[in-house]
């Protein structure tokens, strides 16, 4: 049999996938496991936004539709970014997804050759990795440190950006750590990528996601007519995980040809689904509201139940619903922790090392369940270094 193609060789998978099936083994054999590792709300689908896909199904809207997304969802997002980021795209700089990670692998493969440099944050999303990974270019990774609160620093990318640098990739909220950039940071990056002509990706998936601190994108500086490209999504804000429907907005020329990648991969986003969408814009806020209130609850419960495990440390994230405690006065290394709770303590979190080489050290707790199940887990957790 020949080889597959070169990049198959080189695409990974999630961490979190791998921990969920190791716990799902134990729960085989009759053990409960407290689940921490997969970053999706336990909270439903808002009834207004459930309510809106059974009309469309019933009203026959089933069909295909325009690859780029249909225009009233289109321009629910006109309003949505002029709301949250302060300008107004064109109806040809939108893209809908189904999901946001397309977007991730679409500004990839549109803008990315072998051999080029793309930047993103270390810890951080793996599907960045994986996909430069995949397309045979160069990962240029930086350092988030916890001394910085986890934020990306613009002068550490700044010293990586060479005559090879496409593309930089930014998470702002983060994952994993919760961290959000402030606005100062994220002006001097969109700058240096002018400077440099380079093309910026805001992942803001978790822009609807904060307690504190305040939301800035990256594509304020030019409106994303030039170089930044913003994602975002309904998954994470509107619990809508396997809905999977996300946008991005872009330069027009850049997301014409993302059409057509989409028309070639997935022909289009599912009708009625875009449909729920306009619902979630458009509707009633107050479910994402009232998830954000008990979010905030149960980060500041499992903040301070983890603070008060000998030898673990954890900062207050800012926004997202992860947690990301330093464990390096354990002696053991962060995949050797993950199991440690998991097998020990019936506890599934995620090694920081499933996030990149700079997560070494730490571990990831996803907060999306009760403040009942966090006071437990961390009752395990203490009881299982006894």
């Amino acid at each position: 049999m020949k080889k597959m193609a070169s990049g198959m060789y080189n695409i990974l998978g999630e961490g979190a996938f791998e921990y969920l099936a190791k716990a799902q083994a134990l729960e085989r054999e009759g053990k409960k496991v407290l689940h921490f590792e997969i970053g999706q709300p336990d909270f439903p689908t808002p009834e207004h936004i459930k309510e809106t896909a059974y009309d469309s199904i019933k009203t026959n809207f089933t069909g295909y539709v325009a690859a780029t997304g249909i225009l009233e969802l289109k321009q629910a997002i006109q309003d949505e970014v002029e709301f949250s980021r302060g300008f107004r795209p064109d109806t040809e700089q939108i893209l809908i997804l189904p999901g946001a990670k397309p977007g991730i692998f679409f500004t990839m493969l549109g803008l990315v050759n072998p051999g080029d440099e793309v930047i993103y944050p270390d810890p951080g999303f793996p599907t960045y990795g994986s996909v430069v990974k995949y397309l045979n270019a160069r990962e240029v990774p930086i350092a988030l440190n916890e001394e910085n609160d986890f934020r990306l620093d613009p002068k550490d990318v700044e010293e990586k950006i060479t005559e090879k640098t496409k593309l930089i990739i930014l998470n702002s909220p983060q994952n994993p750590t919760g961290s959000v950039m402030k606005k100062h940071e994220l002006e001097k990056i969109a700058e240096l990528a002018e400077e440099h002509e380079l093309y910026v990706l805001g992942d803001e998936i978790y822009s609807k996601m904060l307690y504190d601190a305040e939301f800035h994108s990256v594509t304020i500086r030019d409106e994303t007519k030039e170089r930044t490209i913003l994602l975002d999504g309904f998954s994470k804000s509107y619990s809508m995980t396997g809905w999977r429907l996300g946008y991005i907005v872009g330069p027009q020329q850049v997301i014409e040809k993302m059409g057509l990648l989409m028309i070639n991969a997935l022909s289009c986003t599912t009708s009625f689904v875009q449909k729920a969408g306009i619902t979630a814009l458009k509707g009633d806020q107050e479910p994402l509201f009232e998830m954000m209130r008990s979010f905030r609850i149960r980060r500041d419960a499992i903040v301070k139940g983890l603070n008060s495990i000998p030898n673990f440390s954890c900062l207050t994230p800012e926004g997202a619903f992860y947690t990301f405690p330093n464990i390096k006065k354990t002696g053991m290394s962060s995949r050797e922790m993950a199991d440690h709770l998991l097998y020990n303590a019936h506890v599934c979190c995620l090694p920081g090392s499933s996030f990149g080489p700079n997560g070494e050290g730490y571990i990831r707790f996803s907060y999306a369940t009760s403040v009942d199940t966090i006071n437990q887990a961390i009752r395990q957790i203490r009881e299982s270094f006894n």
